[in-house]
């Protein structure tokens, strides 16, 4: 648990389950997200710890949600790679214009290094997501199996590792799959 400026950011709970379906319902326009974060919740690709919400003023007013991805590398002959994809990430409304979408994936970023995994890989805006870390994924030889423009399949390297970085297509859980 962290607060910092009114916000307090904690791991998610039963309790928080239908306010983090408003909050993406609100933010997207559409149930999309909303059952991405359901399906995903009951996978054995969640990890509760990298399900986050803040809290601002007594209510749930943003979450953010890490999942289990593999690294599937050309070579038939190697092994997948875990990695984690940010997906989705939402502040209700009410709540937006006062840092807590940044202060969600800052601290999000931290845990997940603090839980050893070396990349994150998102699908969102680079002019948002640059000033976290992320770069352009395509570049640094990864891809995925849907189009997504070049400047929206973004990675960010949470533990630097040295030598050559994780080549491969990026493998999603079924849940991913079933609401694209």
């Amino acid at each position: 648990m962290r607060e910092k400026e009114g916000i307090l950011l904690r791991p998610e709970e039963p309790r928080d389950f239908a306010a983090i379906r408003e909050i993406h319902q609100l933010s997207f326009g559409r149930e999309n997200e909303a059952v991405l974060v359901e399906k995903l919740r009951g996978s054995r690709d969640f990890i509760p710890a990298l399900s986050l919400v803040a809290e601002c003023e007594g209510r749930v007013a943003g979450h953010i949600l890490f999942s289990r991805v593999w690294i599937r590398p050309s070579d038939p002959n190697l092994p997948e790679e875990v990695s984690l994809a940010l997906a989705p990430l939402a502040v209700h409304p009410d709540f937006r214009n006062k840092g807590i979408g940044s202060e969600l994936v800052t601290q999000g970023l931290k845990i997940c290094r603090q839980y050893g995994h070396r990349l994150v890989i998102v699908v969102g805006e680079q002019s948002y997501y640059a000033r976290f870390g992320f770069v352009p994924a395509r570049p640094k030889g990864l891809e995925v199996p849907f189009p997504v423009p070049e400047r929206a399949f973004l990675v960010a390297e949470v533990i630097p590792h040295p030598g050559p970085g994780l080549k491969g297509t990026i493998r999603f859980p079924p849940a991913f799959m079933d609401v694209v």
